[in-house]
């Protein structure tokens, strides 16, 4: 089948940046589609112009009745990269697309600031949560991040500031490769500038002494979560999250969410994982969706529900985690849903939710463990400067790998 669809990256040099055979598509283009800033880029050209459609999930529908038309859709730089190409891949075969890609806005800005592009994260909140970059604010870190608006470098500015990392060094990059090329530079806790709508941000993080340490294994300290003390602790959620195994786009179901301190731990530990926690109860909705935000994983997806009822119509899960309302029903619903290779992970602190891991560790196998943690805690008044150890509840672990 050949291809009747060109998806053509385009810079701010317009034309003039294209290799002669794409601008030759793009010329002998009969329908050309875009926003306008790529239509004007693209020049005067004979072809139909259409806009992206609203909402812009029509956008399928909008080529698809043009093909057998020579259609050429105009996107910025490398359009596979945090880009339109990539939306239009899922939906039209493959084979009837010719892409062509040209220097995008990471190369560009990398190239800006000497940066090498293998040693950084690259990072997009355009038209997504500007939070979910916070998951990657570490020390001596380097992000180069595609923005929102011109408020966005603001945002990550506080963001930046309210971590410690106020003495970061930020640059906004506009217009790269045109005429009108800017750039604004600052450090984050004086960030003041007014900058352009279409922009993209280079950060290099600098941690103050105090600085939030929020790494990306999972483990990280109970404080940082909102919490009514009801929670996976942290040395218990370190080993339960090591056991789901958080992967790249992989789908969670937290069973008894609670403060969603292990969904938010599992979005953070791979890029674009997911999270479904189902809780009951309201309040503690509230503090998992404010953990998600604080956190970096602003997706996190809460359903107000009672298990194993809840799980209907779920998408398969890639992991399931029991924390709470743990039942033989709850336990098939979850395992009968479960995508092979797929991760179970129950925990218990009541001896009748013990007894039930026992039985299913008899029936199915897996590992059956118990933890216990014991922390340092001061011993009579705190002046006296005595120490012993408080231990935790012991908690017993079941984990399975569908097969």
């Amino acid at each position: 089948m050949s291809a009747w669809l060109h998806i053509v990256g385009i810079g701010e040099d317009g034309l003039e940046g294209l290799t002669p055979a794409t601008r030759a598509v793009v010329e002998a283009a009969e329908v050309i589609v875009g926003g306008e800033r790529h239509q004007l880029l693209a020049g005067a050209q004979n072809a139909e112009r259409i806009a992206w459609p609203s909402p812009f999930d029509a956008l399928i529908d909008v080529l698809t009745a043009h093909k057998g038309r020579r259609v050429v859709v105009l996107a910025t730089g490398d359009p596979l990269w945090y880009s339109v190409g990539a939306r239009i891949g899922r939906s039209i075969d493959p084979s009837e697309i010719t892409y062509h890609p040209q220097v995008g806005a990471f190369q560009l800005a990398a190239a800006r600031m000497g940066w090498s592009l293998a040693d950084l994260e690259t990072l997009t909140v355009h038209g997504r949560p500007v939070e979910q970059m916070i998951a990657f604010i570490q020390p001596d870190q380097r992000l180069l991040i595609l923005t929102t608006g011109a408020e966005t470098p603001a945002q990550i500015a506080k963001f930046l500031t309210d971590r410690g990392f106020g003495r970061s060094r930020m640059v906004v990059l506009a217009a790269m490769g045109g005429d009108n090329e800017q750039r604004f530079e600052g450090i984050a806790e004086d960030w003041d500038h007014e900058v352009p709508a279409f922009n993209t941000l280079a950060v290099e993080c600098i941690a103050a002494p105090n600085a939030a340490l929020l790494p990306r294994v999972p483990g990280l300290a109970d404080e940082l979560f909102e919490h009514d003390g009801t929670m996976t602790k942290q040395e218990v959620r370190a080993a339960t999250l090591a056991k789901l195994m958080p992967m790249r786009g992989a789908l969670l179901w937290d069973i008894g969410t609670g403060c969603g301190s292990v969904a938010v731990e599992w979005m953070r530990g791979a890029r674009y994982a997911r999270a479904i926690g189902i809780e009951p109860r309201p309040d503690r909705r509230a503090m998992a969706a404010a953990n998600a935000l604080a956190l970096g994983v602003p997706k996190l997806e809460l359903i107000d529900g009672r298990v194993p009822e809840a799980l209907t119509d779920l998408p398969a899960p890639d992991a399931v985690f029991i924390g709470g309302g743990l039942s033989r029903q709850t336990f098939d619903a979850a395992w009968s849903a479960l995508r092979p290779l797929g991760r179970l992970v129950a925990n218990a602190v009541t001896l009748e939710s013990e007894a039930e891991l026992v039985a299913l560790h008899k029936e199915f196998g897996g590992q059956l463990v118990k933890l216990s943690v014991h922390r340092v805690t001061p011993l009579g008044p705190v002046d006296a400067g005595h120490l012993g150890w408080k231990p935790l509840m012991p908690v017993t672990q079941l984990s399975l790998v569908k097969r």
